[in-house]
């Protein structure tokens, strides 16, 4: 059975380690402190060149909630029609009103943009008031893949949930857990859920390399250090991955 691993990535180097690893598709963002924000379309043309998998880039603005005035929507629709421009396969996307149901004038207005691209929703889903609900509205306005982690804080702790949604999309529409998923857990997620396509960042900090350092910043936790991907652990996903069904 082949699973396909996305991994999430922050960086170009990111990129390349998760392709090493064995990465199937990548989630591009950058703002790993805010949970993940928009790339600069610099950072999404040049990751396009340096692997050969595809590579979807988050649209979110901000950090925070998943509510967005017009301002939001107008960058968010700009930024889409951007990353279509340069050939970019994909993109992740998401918004909710204020009830936590999925706003669909909004997705409806993001999709428009995205034309024939391939749409994923994000884990605005996970924040979502009626799950089954949500998948209608996501169905029917054309998402192909939602990212959840079953509506809990991690995936671990949402397979029941994650079984569920899998079973009620049947064809029509793909669950991807993710978040906390790691070597140890990546098999058990696939085998309890049905899930075809898994998620993780599998986050690595990454220590400077700079001869010179203010010393007036030492005090400050991890400066001059940023969040990156080390290949081994991607490896160790795929190999799990694998190995389900012996």
């Amino acid at each position: 059975m082949n699973i396909l691993l996305e991994v999430c990535a922050f960086t170009i180097d990111g990129c390349v380690a998760a392709y090493q690893g064995g990465a199937q598709r990548i989630e591009l963002c950058q703002g790993p402190a805010e949970g993940g924000t928009t790339p600069s379309i610099g950072l999404q043309k040049i990751a396009m060149e340096a692997v050969p998998i595809p590579v979807y880039p988050i649209i979110r603005p901000r950090g925070g909630d998943f509510l967005y005035n017009n301002y939001n929507v107008d960058a968010m629709a700009y930024d889409i029609e951007a990353f279509k421009n340069i050939g970019c396969p994909g993109v992740v996307i998401g918004a909710l009103n204020t009830y936590g149901f999925i706003d669909e004038g909004i997705l409806k207005t993001l999709i428009n943009a995205a034309g024939n691209m391939d749409i994923t929703v994000h884990r605005a889903f996970d924040r979502c008031n009626n799950p089954y609900k949500a998948l209608e509205t996501i169905i029917k306005l054309g998402g192909k893949r939602i990212l959840t982690s079953g509506l809990q804080p991690a995936a671990p702790n949402g397979l029941v949930i994650l079984a569920a949604l899998v079973k009620a999309v049947g064809s029509a529409c793909i669950i991807m857990p993710g978040s906390g998923v790691r070597a140890n857990n990546a098999k058990q997620i696939i085998e309890q859920t049905g899930a075809t396509e898994i998620h993780t960042s599998v986050r690595s900090i990454f220590k400077s390399d700079m001869q010179y350092n203010n010393p007036l910043f030492d005090t400050i936790e991890n400066e001059g250090s940023y969040v990156g991907i080390n290949k081994k652990d991607v490896a160790l996903i795929c190999e799990e991955l694998r190995n389900i069904g012996e």
